[in-house]
């Protein structure tokens, strides 16, 4: 066999290769659940990896300033890089602000539909600022910090994710279930239970 596909690997490993785009206002919960989802996943031996926005500000894309270009590069970057650990076969997780529309569906476009799961993490933003322990939120309003998500940049809510939870309202143990009961159904995953 000369080439090894997506498909070959996902017959091995048991799994689909899929990209979870969380996405959300800052403080939100993107990273508690990826966190948290990656490590019941990987209990459950899935190959599993979180790709984090702040992890990419501080490597692959410390070249890059918070304009609406740097913003957008940024996204293709991490949509790019997440597809490769996708068509590797991993569930891969992002944990992304992604405030555009437009960024969030370029990104969709270079996957297989299957492979690409949008999920909307909502929470007001006074309960976003309520959890800010870095005082971000706080910052911004006072001006210290430009082009803040939230404050004085804009979010663009996703109008039709595949998943839509409620921080706020859901407790990480519910998100959980409701992500992984997707993977399921959809076959993505082995069948497992949080």
């Amino acid at each position: 066999m000369l080439e090894i596909t997506r498909q070959d690997r996902e017959k091995i490993f048991g799994q689909k290769g899929t990209v979870l785009w969380l996405t959300g206002l800052p403080c939100s919960g993107k990273t508690t659940l990826a966190t948290t989802l990656q490590s019941f996943l990987f209990q459950e031996n899935i190959l599993v990896y979180v790709l984090d926005g702040d992890q990419f500000r501080k490597g692959l894309s410390s070249d890059l300033d918070f304009s609406r270009e740097g913003r957008k590069e940024n996204i293709r970057r991490i949509g790019e890089t997440s597809k490769l650990f996708a068509d590797a076969g991993f569930i891969t997780i992002t944990a992304v602000i992604s405030p555009f529309r437009e960024d969030r569906e370029n990104v969709r476009k270079i996957f297989d539909p299957i492979q690409f799961v949008e999920i909307f993490v909502d929470c007001p933003i006074e309960e976003c600022e309520r959890r800010d322990v870095k005082g971000h939120y706080r910052r911004a309003r006072k001006g210290e910090i430009s082009n803040f998500t939230g404050v004085s940049s804009p979010y663009e809510s996703p109008e039709n994710p595949e998943i839509w939870l409620k921080s706020d309202r859901q407790s990480v143990h519910e998100c959980i279930k409701i992500i992984v009961d997707y993977l399921n159904k959809k076959k993505n995953i082995s069948s497992c239970e949080p």
